[in-house]
């Protein structure tokens, strides 16, 4: 099974999936965030600065990542997110405005900016997202949503709003219900996730859940720290 841990903004995908990961022994695989592709594909910029364009730049280069690490992790995984985030990420921003953490009027102003070129983009957004609607539908056999139940983390890095999240969150159930992938929705806390995915799946635990909860908590932590640092190493390199 290839099974795709699916969800917005903060729901806890990457901690999910890595805590599933040391419980079951079925390896996980991912792509780089927006984030630290940033320095390498849009030197200088935050991701509130980037156009339409970049942001297509960020999409694309993150797919290419996602399925070159799909393809080594055989045929078996749980994926932290899915191809189709790279596309409803751009969509919903494309939809909302380019940086949906704006106010109204703010959004209104710069929707009214981008009309001229509202349908070439349009265009784009729309080849993109039937090329990632191809491959989810070839690559994974099921998804398991995670609904917004926790509180948006304020982490200064992503531009996003609760009217974008929820955004975010009925786009990716849009699209699996018309690609007629196979999902199911997983809330509760993390144990009841967990839980709730293996018996499902009947998936063998090979360690006590909690123990792989404290573990995949302590290891997002510190892979945290060390994006933010390398981060700030590479700008720091770019701006001298």
């Amino acid at each position: 099974m290839k099974i795709a841990i699916s969800g917005t903004y903060s729901t806890g995908k990457t901690t999910l999936t890595e805590a599933l990961a040391i419980a079951t022994a079925v390896p996980r695989t991912q792509a780089r965030t927006m984030r630290e592709l940033l320095p390498e594909c849009v030197p200088g910029k935050t991701l509130e600065q980037c156009n339409v364009h970049e942001l297509m730049n960020l999409g694309l280069s993150r797919l290419s990542e996602r399925v070159v690490n799909e393809v080594n992790a055989g045929d078996q995984f749980f994926s932290d997110g899915s191809c189709l985030h790279e596309w409803v990420y751009g969509e919903a921003r494309f939809r909302t405005g380019i940086n949906p953490a704006d106010g109204k009027w703010l959004l209104a102003l710069k929707r009214l900016a981008m009309s001229p070129v509202v349908n070439l983009h349009h265009g784009y957004m729309k080849a993109f997202g039937s090329v990632v609607k191809r491959h989810a539908k070839k690559t994974y056999t099921h998804f398991v949503h995670l609904p917004v139940e926790f509180p948006l983390v304020a982490d200064g890095h992503r531009p996003v709003s609760e009217e974008f999240r929820k955004m975010s969150s009925d786009l990716l159930l849009e699209t699996l219900r018309e690609l007629d992938i196979p999902y199911i929705e997983a809330g509760g806390n993390m144990k009841e996730r967990i839980m709730k995915i293996v018996d499902y799946f009947d998936i063998p635990l090979r360690m006590d859940p909690d123990i792989a909860i404290e573990r995949a908590v302590s290891k997002v932590k510190e892979q945290a720290i060390e994006i933010e640092s390398h981060r700030q190493s590479v700008l720091a390199t770019q701006q001298a």
